[in-house]
């Protein structure tokens, strides 16, 4: 009797314990939305859009403006130039890259792709006290994807909208 009681007792924690951590994951969730959702709306006033992707685009995009890597802060570099992205969504499920290096009036462009299906949204970066930019990290390997000056209060603001845009796009 005593063996079958604590037996159900002990059911009875566990299902607290799972019941307690339902609620806080949906809190954490709820939150998250909230703040997401606000986030989203500050954008869409700020560009004047009614679309949550292109104004997180557009907020990206003036993010890697203000951001860029550029001759003028590579002082006392022979080989200085100025490194500038800009991204757009060409197709479902798709992010490219345009990367644009400029340097004595020479002008390289490459083009890259994301796939955003099947990746972690989530964006990392660094920007170490040795180099003088910092480095956004791609979701699919973490090699470098981007390249911007040093700011991290400017990375982790890349960074942030990059992992929105990226959870837009994989929702279709």
């Amino acid at each position: 009797m005593v063996r079958q009681l604590k037996k159900q007792l002990h059911k009875a924690c566990i299902g607290l314990v799972i019941l307690s951590f339902s609620w806080a994951v949906q809190a954490e969730s709820a939150l998250q939305s909230d703040e997401q959702q606000q986030y989203l709306q500050e954008l869409r006033t700020l560009y004047l859009t009614k679309s949550d992707r292109e104004a997180l685009l557009r907020h990206a995009n003036s993010l890697l403006q203000t951001h860029a890597y550029r001759a003028g802060y590579q002082v006392g570099q022979a080989d200085a130039q100025d490194l500038i992205y800009q991204l757009n969504s060409p197709e479902k499920g798709v992010l490219q890259a345009r990367e644009e290096r400029r340097q004595q009036g020479r002008v390289q462009v490459r083009n890259s792709q994301l796939a955003v299906f099947g990746i972690d949204p989530f964006i990392e970066y660094r920007c170490e006290a040795s180099k003088p930019v910092c480095q956004i990290l791609s979701p699919r390997d973490n090699s470098v994807w981007l390249t911007i000056v040093r700011d991290h209060a400017g990375a982790a603001e890349l960074a942030k909208t990059l992992s929105f845009l990226i959870r837009n796009l994989q929702r279709g």
